[in-house]
């Protein structure tokens, strides 16, 4: 049988070298992320024919905050933009996205996450990232966002404005990321709220798989076509003291999300549908738009 690991540093060699032998605070693991690239790898490329705009806009070195509308009761949207950065970025990179408590509590299941890059999401965590130069994923609609039902698909909840306070704080830019995609895999016809609250999960959805059908089937997504836009850095340019005006840092909030919300509408709006996605288009470097052959 092919060694997975081995495999991987032939096809993502600049991956490889850059995180081969280092330890990682959080639990980050080489070998896991290599095993299970292959699986995301799949849905990115086969299954969900994932297209990506703009990804040259994220750094190759230094800190950043990528932050972005967030979907489809599975986070496979931080997925798929880990999967572009490990195999379309110029200069491959990881993505440390922060997560809910929720995943860290299942036995079984939280090594994994930590294993993929994951981290524990608090302020303090995010700070040492950055310090640590690393590029930092924050979908601040938080597990509201991936528990919407149908009926309210690519409608962006209001974004808690930790995110903001974070960027001001360490002086890190903003990377706007919008995905089209992830809420229609999973559609959420209801959210049984007291059976969620009896399980201790943060939604108990019904969907076209979930939960009638056996495992892993009830998990099987629909292959809906996506695309991921990726804007061009922010700096906000204020001091860092700012971080604790509450009045600014919530403006400045809800401009990001009301841009991600524009750039969904637009992206929907070039979409011929979801299972054929969008008519090919070169992409404008300066800003991730496309082009018109």
């Amino acid at each position: 049988m092919k060694d997975p690991v081995k495999a991987f540093a032939n096809r993502c060699p600049l991956y490889y070298q850059r995180y081969v032998g280092k330890e990682d605070e959080f639990g980050y693991s080489l070998e896991t992320f290599a095993k299970w690239e292959v699986l995301f790898r799949f849905l990115y490329e086969e299954y969900f024919h994932v297209e990506v705009r703009g990804i040259e806009n994220v750094p190759a070195e230094g800190r950043a905050i990528l932050v972005g509308n967030h979907s489809g009761l599975l986070p496979l949207d931080g997925a798929m933009i880990s999967i572009a950065m490990c195999n379309l970025h110029p200069k491959p990179r990881r993505v440390r996205y922060l997560s809910t408590d929720w995943f860290f509590q299942l036995p079984g299941l939280s090594d994994w996450v930590k294993e993929t890059g994951q981290v524990r999401a608090t302020q303090e965590n995010a700070r040492k990232l950055l310090d640590m130069e690393e590029i930092v994923g924050i979908y601040p609609e938080g597990i509201r966002g991936v528990g919407k039902p149908f009926k309210e698909r690519y409608r962006v909840l209001d974004f808690h404005p930790g995110y903001i306070q974070l960027a001001i704080a360490t002086q890190s830019p903003l990377i706007a990321v919008a995905t089209v995609g992830g809420d229609e895999i999973f559609p959420e016809f209801v959210n049984m709220h007291k059976i969620a609250r009896f399980l201790k999960m943060p939604f108990f959805p019904v969907t076209l798989g979930f939960p009638w059908l056996p495992a892993p089937l009830m998990f099987m997504p629909l292959p809906v076509r996506w695309m991921i836009n990726v804007h061009k850095p922010i700096n906000l340019g204020y001091p860092a003291e700012k971080a604790t005006d509450r009045k600014l840092v919530l403006k400045l909030a809800r401009e990001v999300q009301y841009e991600i919300q524009r750039d969904l509408n637009k992206l929907l709006r070039e979409r011929r549908s979801t299972l054929t996605g969008w008519d090919e288009a070169e992409v404008d470097h300066q800003g991730g738009e496309p082009q018109k052959k």
